[in-house]
């Protein structure tokens, strides 16, 4: 029952708040909206701790299932989307996109989207059927698509339609190779059940094994994403909501780190161990190039969004060094930049909000003495963002590292990403603090221009303030008790590597 209210609830009341209940007044669909997201969530939350099993035939022909399961790969990414998907909804109350929308846009529509999209993520993460992975997958980008374009910068025109045409010709590149190297794997296989798919895989010849592996990660790579096919993800994030950016930073992100995990690696790690070292190099690229474009970036918004190609560099060169350590990496890296991209891109949707731009070219008052609750948070984002010990970011950075220099194999070109790798990590530092300098620190100013700068950023409080709350202590948790998503990872990483290499 825990599963099927997690996909049911959010699923239902989201599909009928974009089709029937349009004409809902605001209140009440932010209303239904919240309770529907809460009940998916104490439901997941549940279904983590009980770990039900739902297993019925669907298309017995071709040996599909509707198989759903939270294992200790997924049961993390359930919890992250669980709080997540209520944060962003209790938002709408702070933040309301609808009203500049263009056309007929909805607040009904709008929260109807943010459901789906959650709806969506708990599908992915708890199927354990590889074509019902992707049927769920491709849930979530409908709904995204709507977010960014019909919701995004009220503005620009132009920008939503370029940011949302991008985001969906991407996305739907990825999916088709995606889709390719999933029916090539289970029609060689001859089954579709994730638990099942290892050991048929396991027939498969090196060229199947290498090109069915090839096709998968770079259908993935595109959802990660991985330089150089990031492009389509700052324009998506600059232009979308600032409920739609963490959607799109701390769920839909993780759903392509995840489909490495589950799919590649998993079933054809012979073929995987092959292109690793192209996955590495490209994420190691990407931790340069964001870093280095994050360090001239104006756009603040924009800037969050290049710091999480970054980012999840370090995530995708912890899988390609073919470890129990790294895939532990890639773990706690995808759980530590969902709650920090989160909160960054709250804080800084709030600004855009109050200031009309987060240009940082514009010379504004210090953040810490106009809005000290703001200014607080911004700075444990950063420097959660930037690695620093005892907060979220620094264990999945750290023992990416680690893997990389003690890799399963290809040990020359993995320890050269790794020492590449901190040199980006020193990037992160620089950025980090130029924003902190610029913003945080700001600008002295006369008496009477601090107190209309107070006016003009209102400090955060109410629903706004608690989210940043949960979500900053979030951060702080996990830095400072990482064991909380090892301790569930672990041994369903040893049994998916195979002997903690």
């Amino acid at each position: 029952m825990a599963l099927i209210l997690m996909l049911l609830v959010p699923g239902a009341v989201g599909l009928w708040l974009v089709t029937g209940g349009r004409a809902l007044p605001a209140s009440t669909a932010r209303t239904v909206a919240l309770v529907a997201a809460g009940v998916g969530g104490l439901a997941a939350i549940t279904a983590t701790v009980m770990r039900p099993v739902v297993d019925r035939a669907w298309i017995p022909d071709l040996g599909v299932r509707w198989h759903f399961e939270v294992d200790g790969v997924s049961a993390p990414l359930v919890v992250l989307t669980a709080v997540i998907g209520v944060l962003v909804v209790a938002h709408a109350w702070v933040e309301r996109p609808w009203a500049d929308a263009p056309g007929s846009g909805s607040a009904a529509t709008y929260l109807g989207c943010l459901l789906l999209v959650v709806a969506g993520a708990f599908a992915a993460f708890a199927a354990r059927d590889a074509v019902l992975f992707f049927l769920a997958f491709e849930v979530v980008l409908l709904p995204m698509w709507v977010l960014i374009g019909r919701y995004g910068d009220p503005h620009s025109a132009r920008a939503r339609a370029d940011a949302s045409a991008r985001f969906i010709l991407y996305t739907a590149v990825g999916s088709t190779l995606m889709l390719v190297g999933i029916l090539l794997l289970v029609t060689r296989a001859g089954t579709a059940d994730l638990g099942e798919l290892p050991a048929a895989a396991a027939t498969l010849g090196t060229g199947e094994q290498a090109l069915v592996a090839l096709l998968l990660t770079i259908g993935l790579a595109v959802k990660v994403p991985v330089f150089p096919l990031h492009t389509w993800l700052p324009a998506a994030h600059t232009t979308a909501p600032t409920a739609g950016s963490v959607l799109l930073a701390a769920v839909l992100l993780k759903l392509g780190t995840y489909g490495l995990v589950r799919l590649p690696l998993a079933n054809v790690p012979d073929g995987f161990s092959r292109i690793a070292p192209v996955l590495a190099i490209a994420g190691v690229i990407g931790i340069l190039w964001g870093g280095l474009i994050c360090l001239v970036e104006r756009d603040l918004k924009r800037l969050i969004a290049f710091s999480s190609v970054a980012h999840m560099g370090f995530v995708v060169l912890g899988l390609a060094s073919g470890t129990e350590t790294g895939v532990q990496a890639a773990l706690i890296g995808n759980i530590a930049h969902g709650v920090i991209s989160a909160l960054l891109f709250v804080i800084v949707g709030g600004l855009k909000h109050r200031w009309g731009s987060v240009d940082l070219a514009v010379v504004r008052p210090a953040l810490r003495e106009v809005s000290p609750r703001l200014g607080f948070a911004l700075i444990l984002g950063l420097a959660a963002g930037l690695g620093l010990p005892g907060l979220a970011g620094f264990w999945g950075e750290l023992v990416a590292l680690l893997a990389a220099w003690n890799p399963a194999q290809h040990t020359g070109i993995l320890r050269t990403c790794a020492v590449i790798a901190a040199v980006g990590a020193a990037l992160a530092a620089a950025y980090s603090l130029r924003v902190a300098r610029i913003v945080w620190v700001g600008e002295r100013v006369a008496d009477d221009a601090r107190e209309a700068a107070v006016a003009q950023t209102p400090d955060a409080r109410s629903v706004e303030l608690g989210v940043m709350a949960l979500l900053g202590a979030a951060v702080v948790v996990i830095g400072v008790a990482p064991w909380v998503v090892f301790s569930v990872t672990a041994d369903a990483v040893t049994a998916l590597v195979g002997g903690g290499r």
